[in-house]
């Protein structure tokens, strides 16, 4: 019985700890994108804007998946290095974004929120499941 609380406890642990890692995703994707990225989404109905947002938390998720499922058997430990790589998938996903948009003509955050769909949406998001499967990859 005791496994399965302490199974448990660990699992809220880290689930809150991906909830707010996931949070974090939403609210930097805010950040470099023109505009709330919410009413983007839900009220003007933005497929680009969805996709972004979408990829990135896809990309999150998959940093804090592979750092669970390789995490150190001391939880403290498990819990600490799973907030710093996903602080770092975070971080290298802006300067992937910030980079694609130096490099390409236009500005990316407005492409990302034109209610047209733009093929530079895709180019982006790739770029952040690439980001994702880079840092899991130093992980495992």
């Amino acid at each position: 019985m005791t496994d399965i609380v302490n199974g448990l406890g660990r699992a809220t642990a880290y689930g809150a700890l991906g909830v707010v890692l996931l949070i974090l995703g939403i609210v930097l994707v805010d950040l470099l994108t023109p505009g709330k990225i919410g009413r983007q989404i839900w009220e003007e109905r933005n497929r680009n804007a969805a996709l972004l947002l979408s990829s990135a938390l896809l990309g999150i998720g998959g940093i804090v998946f592979t750092s669970i499922w390789t995490t150190y058997h001391d939880f403290g430990k498990g819990l600490v290095s799973t907030a710093a790589f996903g602080l770092l998938g975070l971080v290298m996903m802006a300067v992937a974004f910030l980079v694609v948009d130096l490099i390409t003509p236009g500005r990316l955050g407005a492409t990302l929120v034109d209610p047209q769909p733009h093929p530079a949406v895709w180019v982006t998001a790739s770029c952040n499941i690439a980001v994702s499967a880079i840092v899991s990859a130093s992980i495992a």
